[in-house]
């Protein structure tokens, strides 16, 4: 079930290389912040009950209460995590073992990781699809990442981001003073 997310945070983004977390299947990855009762929560929402209602019909209500109670969705309570931006929001976690597709405003020009955007904190439109696991490896509501485009800027989430010439202190001295105690710079 295909869903659109529009002028969401972005978080975590693992867009340009795939990783692996404990071990598993190296993946990209995003978590998106939407806002409680916005028309994004509003997408989301109706696109898990929809792919849920097609895997199980008449059960699908029932499942998905059980799904929810044990946080085994893809939408989830940003006031459980204690990260910049969470608190007050929810938010979709998406990931695919194929490169999603990262775009800039224009939805022409590719990005790479070279361009520093889209950044943690940023503002950004995705594309996801909802669709519901059920095999030997359990039960889940999962989002599968296609796609992001991004918005605007955003400030960004602390811990990101490179260092700037301005931080840095002129270390550059004369031969005279090279014994010259550097200790408070550090």
């Amino acid at each position: 079930m295909k869903c659109i997310l529009k002028g969401v945070r972005l978080s975590f983004p693992n867009l340009f290389q795939a990783s692996s977390v404990n071990g598993s299947e190296p993946r990209f990855a995003a978590n998106f912040l939407i806002e409680p009762n916005s028309e994004n929560a509003k997408a989301v929402e109706t696109a898990i009950a929809q792919a849920t209602k097609d895997k199980w019909g008449a059960k699908a209500d029932l499942e998905l209460k059980k799904l929810s109670a044990s946080d085994r969705t893809c939408l989830h309570d940003g006031n459980l995590k204690d990260y910049d931006g969470y608190e007050g929001n929810l938010y979709l976690s998406a990931s695919n073992s194929v490169k999603p597709l990262v775009l800039d405003k224009d939805a022409k020009t590719h990005l790479d990781s070279s361009d520093g955007r889209p950044y943690a904190g940023c503002y950004v439109n995705a594309i996801v699809d909802i669709w519901v696991q059920d095999n030997n490896f359990g039960k889940r509501i999962n989002a599968s990442l296609r796609g992001v485009q991004f918005v605007k800027d955003g400030d960004a989430f602390s811990g990101g981001g490179a260092a700037t010439e301005d931080e840095f202190a002129d270390l550059a001295v004369p031969d005279s003073d090279a014994d010259e105690d550097f200790s408070d710079l550090i």
